[in-house]
This record gives C-alpha cells, structure tokens and sequence, in this order.
C-alpha cells in the first residue's frame, strides 16, 4: 500500500469536533489502498475534556505515533495545540517520513499552524503533502477587535508561506478553498483540489446501542422535544434571532415544544458560558421553549441524545460555504430534522435528497421574511414528523455523503498526484 501520514494534533480520545474528519479519514483509507499512519500529540497535553469512549471506535490495525508539547502556561498565553507542539510534531513527522517512507503527508486544519510542517517536511524531505480545510484560514470577522484584526493578519501572512509547495488542497467544500485560490493563482498550475464533505458513519450510531451511555440532559416530556447539538458560528445568530421573534410572537404554536441546545457555549468546557439563553431570555422563552447546556459533551453522548430526542434542530449561517457536519449526523439518527440553512449550502441538498426532514433556506438579503416563514415552516415540519418514517429515508441519496464514498474522493485526489511528487 502507500503511506499517508496524518498530522492531527487532537485525535480521540479528543473530543473536538474536527478529530472526527481524520478519524474517518483513517478508518476507511486502506480500502483505497492507502495504508495511514496519524501523528498526534499526547492527549495529557490537550486542555478539553477527554472522550475514551471515541477511542473504542478506532480500527484496531490504525497505527498512531503520539508526541510531546509544552503544557499551557499559567496565565494562559498560548492555547493552540499546534503551536504548543509545534516543533515536536515536526521533528517526530520528519523521522517517521524517512524511515517509514512515506508517499504523502496530509494536514487537516485547524490548527492552522500546523499547515506549516507539510512545507518544511517537503523542503526536508521531498515528500508531497497536502492541506485539508475544515475551516477556512483567512476569513473576515463580523467583529473588528484588535484580536480580530491580528488574527486575520497573520492567516494572511502564514497561508502562501504554507500552501506554496502543496500538492493537494482540500475542504468540506469548495468555498472553504476558493480564497485560497484567488490568493495564490500558482496552485492552479501545480495542485490538485478537492470538495469533500464531513460525511456520516453508521457504525458510529450504531456503537451507542451497545456502549452504557443513557441521555442525562434533559427528562422525556409529553412535549415535543428538538434537539440542537453543536456550536454556534458567528454568523449563525442573525438568523436565530429571528427564529427566537417568530416562536415569540407565535407562543400558542409553540406551548409543547421544546429546544435543547448542547455544546453551545462561549468554550468548550465551561458550564456557565451562555450564548443561547441571553437571546431566549430577551425574547421571553428561556425555561418554557428554548434550553441551553453550554458545555461541550462527548461525541456519542450528543448522539444519544440525537436518539432520546423527538427531531434535529440545524441552524445553518448566513456564508453559502459552510456545511454542518451536524447534519449528517441528523439523518443517521433516524429522527425528522428541522432545518435553516442558506440557499446555496450542500446540506440543503443532501436533506431533499434524503427526504430526511424539513429545511427552510436562508437567503442573506432577506431575513426579514423569516418570521412567518419559519412559523409557517414549523406546522409543516409538525406534519412531518406525524408520518415521518425511518425506513422511508432515502439511504441511496445518503450514501455519497458517506465517510467511505467521502473518503474514496480524498483518495482518488492522491492518486492524481504523480508518483515522481513522492518519495520513496
């Protein structure tokens, strides 16, 4: 087979939610023939929660080489995982390249410092290596603090020192890349690119019927309970809040249902970090509709709760590139999903695909509209969910949005790369 190593800084037992793209990367590579080995840091060095419950999902035969880093200085000044282990995932990744020869190196960002090993690994070593966006590096901020502008500047420094010498550069989807491309017109020339989705997995669900994990978040009701699991994008509130105005101004229709919000909150382990419950207590629905659990919760645990739950709330953003992994997540949890997403997202196809819920797109330009639309929305979600079925969701619409056929994608795209790019 040929060699692929992963640089992923967090992999389970992580519980953040981007070690689930290299998790299912690993999982179906040596299908394709490609055999991944995955370097990661030590999870003694992580400051989230940890979730030894992922590492059981794990493929038995998955090699993973872990590193050291610095710890997190008190007061806390660097965070970042890549850049705390910075050098040690470097130095480990240049030894691992030459003895184990490796054919290709592959960085999932964030962290987006990370992105520049694969450019050192290849002027060390000669091995090609690619970058895979989860989320986009250079991206303008609704708010324009001073934290906010150096941030912007410095992805704008660091991005063409990285992506130079990339042979393949890949995201969720293409939106994710495309400034990538206005800003460095060469790699049209000498890179391959590629659009691919979070994707779902199966066995994942089916993991939780025989793990002991039992919801513990919120009690089964008479009333119809809706579950939102995730964090909140930036971009994502202007369209809540409309949400929030349409369930307040329509109360009668909505006085037996419940919306639980996991994982919320401003960092993942605080308890008490609110993003959710100001808004619903402004428009008068915290307690009686609306509920928030700001901290992040484990991976299989947010699944059970997808399962205890009576339908999948998503919220999508007012950005047409951004995809919710969390909806592919809905679909396998056999519950009606209730969907917002903006007109031009992937998910929005992938739910009319399936035939897995309701989705009412967002169209930027005209959120005022949303009120009585989504209250309108909402009765024919209601209808659904009554003859909702299942069995009757189109599995076949699903299975190009799968973590195999996701990951086909990825390994096709380096077999384009020419093996002379390789070393050996």
């Amino acid at each position: 087979m040929n060699k692929v190593l992963i640089i992923s800084p967090h992999f389970p037992p992580s519980n953040l939610a981007a070690v689930h793209r290299s998790r299912l990367f690993a999982q179906h590579m040596p299908a394709f023939g490609w055999q991944p080995i995955v370097l990661t840091v030590d999870e003694k060095y992580y400051e989230e929660a940890l979730d030894y419950n992922l590492v059981k999902l794990l493929p038995a035969s998955l090699k993973i080489i872990k590193c050291g880093a610095f710890k997190v200085t008190k007061p806390r000044i660097i965070g970042d995982i890549g850049l705390r282990g910075f050098w040690q995932l470097y130095n480990v990744a240049r030894n691992i390249v030459k003895e184990q020869k490796i054919d290709f190196v592959y960085i999932p960002i964030p962290s987006f410092y990370v992105s520049l090993i694969g450019r050192m690994l290849h002027k060390a070593t000669g091995v090609a290596y690619g970058i895979d966006y989860i989320d986009p590096w250079v991206h303008t901020f609704p708010q324009k603090t001073l934290r906010h502008r150096l941030s912007e500047t410095v992805a704008k420094t660091l991005e063409p020192i990285a992506v130079k010498y990339a042979s393949l550069i890949t995201g969720v989807a293409e939106g994710y890349y495309a400034g990538v491309i206005e800003r460095n017109p060469h790699l049209k020339k000498s890179c391959f690119f590629a659009a691919m989705p979070y994707g779902g997995e199966q066995q994942d669900h089916d993991a939780i019927k025989r793990l002991s994990i039992s919801p513990y978040l919120f009690n089964k009701s008479d009333k119809t309970q809706l579950v939102y699991a995730g964090a909140m994008l930036p971009k994502a509130y202007e369209p809540l809040e409309k949400v929030f105005e349409s369930i307040a101004a329509n109360k009668q229709q909505f006085q037996d249902v419940e919306i639980h919000f996991i994982g919320t909150g401003k960092s993942p382990n605080d308890k008490n970090g609110y993003n959710i419950k100001p808004l619903a207590i402004k428009y008068g629905l915290w307690g009686s509709i609306i509920f928030e659990y700001p901290a992040r919760i484990p991976y299989l645990d947010v699944l059970i709760h997808l399962d205890a739950a009576d339908g999948v709330f998503i919220l999508g953003s007012t950005e047409p590139h951004y995809t919710p992994s969390k909806v592919y997540q809905a679909v396998l949890s056999g519950k009606p999903v209730l969907a917002l997403l903006h007109s031009e997202s992937n998910a929005l196809e992938l739910l009319q695909d399936t035939k897995a819920g309701i989705v009412l797109p967002i169209i930027p330009e005209d959120l005022n509209g949303i009120e009585q639309q989504f209250s309108d929305t909402f009765q024919q979600y209601i209808a659904f969910m009554h003859l909702f079925d299942k069995n009757a969701v189109n599995k076949e619409a699903f299975n190009k949005y799968s973590a195999y056929a996701v990951t086909k994608i990825l390994c096709d795209a380096l077999e384009k790369i020419q093996p002379k790019q390789r070393i050996r």
